[in-house]
């Protein structure tokens, strides 16, 4: 079982996630809403935290339900939306009992995310969608300086699978509970041998250089 990094600074996130870094989570909602589309149903907000994505999920017409290990951020998630505390490896549902999942923001949170999608997988019904919303794998991380927005360095960590709290934000979520980077091919193929189609690609950023990238998957038996 994953470690929940986040119970000392599920405070500070909370506040983090609604003020501190609002118009960047404003984007990242919009690319979420752009490949979710329109419910009903229920939706797993897979790694949920503090339910910070839970109203959005809800405009769109869904149920949204979450799932994280961190007692300290469902605290706050509570009073947005039904929680459960899980890890996303080992979820309490049923297979092909959910027409939707979520991930927003987590994957970098797990050692083994490729883990936490197959389990997506197997509780998704036929035709059901997972949307993975995260950091670009290319263009944000420990091997990434973006202290200047219009030229990303980038050097040689890009393939370290290690975690690592290494930054160039030194007051960051990162620099905080550290993280796990999985480049883009182990990201593409987690999806694949989970047996899910991917419909959807999108890249976002503020800047020349995109630091969000989403994929949209639906599960085809």
């Amino acid at each position: 079982m994953t470690t929940p990094l986040y119970d000392d600074i599920a405070d500070w996130y909370e506040e983090y996630a609604s003020e501190t870094s609002s118009v960047y989570m404003d984007r990242v909602r919009s690319v979420l809403a752009d490949l979710l589309g329109d419910g009903p149903g229920r939706c797993v907000d897979l790694c949920c935290g503090t339910g910070a994505h839970a109203a959005e999920v809800r405009r769109l017409g869904w149920t949204p339900v979450g799932v994280d290990l961190s007692g300290g951020q469902l605290r706050h998630a509570r009073a947005r939306l039904p929680v459960a505390r899980a890890d996303a490896t080992a979820l309490p549902l049923a297979s092909g009992a959910v027409p939707a999942v979520v991930c927003v923001l987590a994957h970098t949170d797990m050692p083994d995310y490729p883990a936490a999608v197959a389990e997506a997988a197997r509780v998704l019904a036929p035709g059901g969608r997972l949307v993975h919303v995260g950091v670009h794998p290319c263009f944000v991380g420990a091997f990434a300086d973006r202290s200047e927005p219009e030229r990303i360095v980038i050097d040689g960590g890009y393939a370290s699978r290690e975690h690592t709290v290494r930054s160039w934000n030194s007051v960051g979520v990162r620099a905080r509970v550290g993280a796990w980077h999985l480049p883009l091919a182990g990201l593409l193929d987690a999806v694949a041998a989970a047996g899910l189609r991917l419909t959807r690609v999108v890249e976002s950023g503020s800047g020349p250089v995109p630091d969000v990238l989403a994929l949209a998957a639906t599960k085809l038996h």
